[in-house]
């Protein structure tokens, strides 16, 4: 990875569908140091919880032959929600003027999900993207692994 482009005072959101790591760099250019903000953990309950009915049927617009309907992925869906509401509350913080840059760090369908999400003013927020899964790697790994 090229060397990150990071400000003292910027966030680092660290995410996936089910847990959000909010750090602050609070060292400088030279010396970053992340410090941990904030934890969001979303419990994505079982599939039996959520959801029991067999997938719905449609009729044919011509003849009796009738198809399937795809299954709803209650996973999917609890874990867009957990992300619709992490872009809410960077809104709320970007409205607030801290911070005034980001940097998010997810997996590929988390990163375009929480993107499409996000209001205008968090999208111009958005200093780096990066396509990686770091949620479960402790602080000083992820530091470590950003920084060098």
């Amino acid at each position: 990875m090229d060397r990150l482009n990071h400000h003292k005072g910027d966030w680092i959101v660290v995410c996936d569908g089910r847990k959000a790591l909010v750090l602050e760099n609070i060292g400088d250019r030279k010396f970053p140091n992340l410090h941990t903000r904030e934890v969001n953990e979303h419990e994505v309950p079982s599939t039996h919880e959520q959801g029991t009915d067999a997938p719905g049927r449609v009729q044919s617009w011509v003849g009796t032959a009738t198809r399937s309907v795809e299954q709803t992925d209650w996973h999917r869906e609890s874990e867009c929600v957990f992300l619709e509401q992490l872009a809410g509350h960077l809104d709320a913080a970007i409205a607030s003027g801290r911070p005034t840059r980001l940097i998010v760090i997810a997996p590929p369908r988390a990163l375009g999900t929480l993107w499409q999400a996000s209001s205008p003013a968090v999208r111009g927020a958005i200093e780096t993207k990066i396509a990686h899964d770091y949620v479960k790697l402790p602080v000083c790994e992820i530091e470590k692994r950003l920084f060098g």
